[in-house]
């Protein structure tokens, strides 16, 4: 007997302030927010938020979490990647939307291009061609 995995179910994020990633995910990158909640007990916010109607991230505020060590890279989840159809206008929204995006690269083993941002958090999101 093997474990037989479906597919990713979601992926969830702490963020320090809990406004500013809510914007950023939401009006920035276009993800729908269902299922808000204030969970009293812990002090912490709580959202789904779904991509496409695929249930794709969970949104967690806690009160003072530690920040993300980013430099040198840290053990755990390097970052998060999105596909995109047209690799030049996405990164030339997210420039006029206020982000700082990477210039656009080229895989170097699968020819895509893709590119890199960073959150509120400074969690890398990368971008890929498909």
């Amino acid at each position: 007997m093997s474990l037989q995995l479906n597919s990713v179910h979601h992926i969830a994020i702490i963020c320090a302030d809990y406004e500013v990633s809510f914007n950023f995910y939401t009006k920035i990158l276009g993800f729908e927010a269902r299922n808000v909640y204030f969970r009293e007990d812990r002090n912490s916010m709580k959202c789904d938020l779904f991509l496409n109607n695929n249930y794709v991230l969970e949104l967690f505020s806690f009160p003072d979490p530690p920040s993300r060590p980013t430099q040198p890279e840290a053990c755990g989840l390097r970052h998060l990647a999105f596909s995109v159809s047209n690799i030049s206008e996405a990164h030339q929204f997210l420039l006029s939307a206020g982000c700082a995006p990477e210039e656009i690269r080229t895989d170097e083993y699968t020819g895509k291009q893709f590119f890199f941002i960073s959150d509120p958090d400074k969690l890398p999101i990368e971008f890929y061609e498909i």
